[in-house]
């Protein structure tokens, strides 16, 4: 297997690229000490203790740990409740779960950012044939378009206007388009204007990717309900299962009732020996998201330097999710990156990456996961479909130097190849 290997070019290429970067990276760490203060005082005030660690299995009724690790989420996250278990599998997951327990026949829901990210599609119906989409069960789908990576604000208060909205869906990071993830000041402008139009139009956020890249979260700034996975930020690359729905407490009910049964609610559900890994991962995200945004950072300065075409965001510009994109142009580079990528990941290094089918994707993907837990991209990943004008989406690292090392590595082997 090669070992790490990188170029006096590359080498020389990244000291500028740390010096030029440097002011970005201090503002990353900023954020960091801010939201792991917000966490250590939700672990004080909650008063986490070693018996919380405890399994508790069967139907897990009255599980004061489980309780505890929701408040302490709901703190973080600046919300009123918060559902956080295991049997949530995905950010996918998470948010059919949180749509469909809120949205009912003859109700209407709109995406204002946009077509959703591909797998979400086929939970709206407005691609795929699964007979428990959305809109196959009595729901109406509309969507406004993004103008650049902003709101169409003229347009979201001319619908509201006309009334029947029940839902508004808001995607904050950019998905597989090209765009820049939303910033939690253009959300905070949006839930205003929606809510002094209709205070009663329920605002959900897919908020994947985003968490703790910010020191407020969407639940802060006017955003009803949200959802995510624990195998993206609020892990912190140490839960190896899960998600959370968090919240108004009145809308967090009626999720818990979906994913439970009516009256069960969030009294049921064991956690299964995951309290350690949910507890530990928040203790752990503020730094490890740092980490994440910092190689995405560093990454997009040097592939702008080494004269990619297109790079979102550039490396001197805000961020307020973990995903760095930059295309390729060409099927070959692409597939060529991502494999190179894999080759110096610490797990699964010698397996490599292929394009092919993947459930709920329309398109072939490449996928670069060399992780942990499977599909955790809080850890080091890249991936995308492979059509033109293939694109790689970047995102996560356990640690700044790992991320360094395997993105410096990669490029190294990338111009290697390209020589020869």
């Amino acid at each position: 297997m090669d070992r790490i290997f990188i170029s006096d070019e590359i080498k020389e290429l990244a000291k500028v690229a740390e010096k030029e970067c440097k002011p970005y990276f201090d503002a990353v760490d900023e954020v960091a000490l801010f939201n792991s203060e917000k966490v250590l005082n939700a672990f004080l005030e909650n008063e986490v203790s070693y018996q919380d660690f405890a399994e508790i299995n069967g139907y897990a009724f009255f599980d004061e740990a489980r309780d505890k690790i929701e408040r302490v989420f709901a703190e973080v996250l600046g919300s009123e409740d918060a559902l956080v278990r295991a049997q949530i599998m995905s950010g996918t997951n998470a948010i059919y779960l949180t749509l469909s327990g809120l949205l009912h026949p003859g109700d209407t829901m709109m995406c204002i950012a946009g077509t959703p990210y591909d797998p979400l599609q086929e939970i709206m119906g407005i691609r795929g044939e699964s007979p428990l989409a959305l809109t196959r069960n009595g729901v109406s789908y509309e969507q406004i378009d993004l103008i650049g990576d902003d709101f169409d604000y003229d347009a979201i208060e001319a619908r509201i206007k006309k009334g029947g909205v029940r839902l508004v869906e808001i995607q904050r990071s950019c998905g597989y388009s090209h765009r820049r993830g939303l910033p939690i000041a253009k959300i905070e402008k949006a839930c205003s204007l929606i809510k002094s139009i209709d205070p009663d139009v329920i605002i959900m956020c897919d908020n994947c990717y985003g968490e703790l890249a910010e020191k407020k979260e969407p639940t802060e700034v006017g955003v009803d309900i949200m959802a995510g996975s624990l195998m993206h930020n609020m892990g912190g690359g140490v839960a190896t299962s899960g998600g959370y729905v968090a919240g108004r407490a009145d809308l967090i009910e009626q999720v818990a009732d979906r994913l439970t049964s009516p009256g069960m609610g969030k009294y049921l559900g064991a956690n299964y020996n995951q309290n350690i890994k949910f507890l530990k991962g928040i203790f752990m995200a503020p730094r490890t998201v740092a980490n994440a945004i910092k190689t995405a950072i560093l990454t997009s300065y040097m592939v702008e330097k080494l004269g990619l075409p297109k790079v979102v965001p550039k490396y001197d510009e805000y961020r307020s999710d973990i995903i760095q994109t930059f295309d390729f142009g060409n099927e070959k580079d692409q597939i060529a990156f991502c494999q190179a990528l894999q080759s110096y990941s610490a797990v699964d290094a010698h397996f490599t990456a292929v394009p092919c089918e993947m459930p709920g994707y329309p398109h072939d993907e490449i996928m670069s996961a060399g992780t942990f837990a499977q599909g955790a991209t809080i850890e080091l990943t890249c991936d995308g479909p492979v059509v033109d004008p293939y694109t790689v989406f970047m995102q996560g690292s356990l640690t700044y130097e790992t991320g360094k090392l395997s993105v410096l590595a990669a490029l190294t082997k990338m111009q290697k190849e390209r020589e020869n």
